[in-house]
């Protein structure tokens, strides 16, 4: 499924975040950009182990990642050049709409400020931060949409799915949003 805003694609898919042929993935990450299991995991397994000793690095020299914020790293043997590291919310933590909103933004932004024209995002803080996967689809989605409505050189956001259940989920949020 896919709706057009602005200039920019917005397209729903089912399949694997680390084989997707974008400018950059994003990965679902923790505050310590710790790269152990769920999207975060397949990331490092798939690209490499570049792509945690870079997170060590940027972790080492600037700090934990705040939950509403993101990190960038190579991709090491991904297809795509860039990993965003963008650290939503856990539940029960507070402001977890707010955070999981900006780390959106903030996923999307820093691919602007890299010139890139592809992103994809998984469904983020839905795994073991226990995000309700219904407020995920409508926060992101609706937060994307927002953003490529200003001026960006976003041509493409896909949102990479891992199963049906989930790609249902983001079709009953996308068709209630108005394309144009």
């Amino acid at each position: 499924m896919k709706q057009v805003f602005g200039k920019t694609e917005i397209r729903l898919v089912k399949g694997d975040i680390t084989e997707q042929d974008v400018d950059a993935v994003v990965n679902a990450a923790n505050s310590s950009l710790a790269h152990g299991g769920g999207v975060a995991g397949a990331i490092v397994r798939r690209g490499g182990h570049i792509i945690q000793e870079e997170s060590d690095i940027w972790v080492k020299a600037r700090g934990p990642v705040p939950a509403g914020s993101c990190a960038i790293t190579s991709a090491g043997n991904l297809a795509a050049r860039y990993v965003i590291h963008a650290v939503g919310p856990r539940m029960g933590e507070g402001q977890e709409d707010e955070k999981l909103e900006n780390a959106t933004r903030s996923a999307l932004i820093t691919a602007d400020k890299h010139r890139l024209k592809s992103i994809a995002f998984p469904a983020v803080s839905t795994g073991i931060f226990g995000y309700p996967a219904d407020r995920c689809a409508v926060i992101m989605l609706q937060t994307s949409v927002s953003y490529v409505r200003e001026e960006t050189g976003i041509q493409r956001i896909l949102f990479c799915l891992f199963d049906d259940t989930m790609l249902n989920v983001f079709k009953a949020a996308l068709q209630n949003i108005k394309a144009g």
